[in-house]
């Protein structure tokens, strides 16, 4: 009866489940990615890819206050789940650091590892914002497209930064 009660009250409720998962992975994934921005911000050569490391790491930060947010605007306390698409995208980003670690082109390799990184998320945020949408919770679809929008941000510095300098200097 009650699941009735809440399909009658929210617009396309069969996706709270997926998006409340979603929510929680995409949780994790912010969680996990401060460690990896720190790293590939130490390990970078360029002066403006080490601040947009930084920049995107505060950012990050931001984000993860804003899920919590998005959280408490569907009444639930903010859980994360371990991503593992996530760690799987920073594993690779270490084997690069590792790998180009004296080579002219770590710093082509390190704003590759970090798109693959962006592409995940605005393919999460996305979703999220879709759902959101469909389900007609407004609050939250706005705090998401807020993150969105700051994720293709941030892959368009990096392919300038790309275009511009790291690149052509590798």
């Amino acid at each position: 009866m009650k699941s009735e009660r809440n399909e009658n009250a929210m617009p396309n409720a069969h996706l709270h489940d997926l998006f409340v998962d979603e929510l929680r992975d995409i949780l994790g994934a912010e969680k996990q990615l401060l460690k990896g921005l720190k790293q590939m911000a130490s390990k970078a050569n360029n002066t403006n890819l080490k601040d947009a490391f930084m920049t995107h790491h505060a950012e990050t930060e931001e984000q993860i206050e804003r899920l919590k947010q998005v959280f408490s605007s569907i009444n639930l306390s903010p859980r994360a789940k371990k991503c593992k698409a996530m760690e799987g995208l920073l594993n690779e980003a270490e084997e690069i650091m590792d790998e180009f670690e004296d080579n002219d082109a770590l710093d082509a390799a390190l704003i590759a590892a970090a798109q693959k990184v962006e592409h995940y998320e605005i393919a999460s945020y996305g979703c999220l914002v879709t759902y959101a949408t469909l389900m007609e919770h407004e609050e939250a679809r706005e705090l998401l497209a807020t993150t969105l929008n700051q994720e293709k941000e941030t892959d368009s510095k990096l392919t300038d930064i790309a275009m511009s300098e790291a690149n052509v200097m590798a």
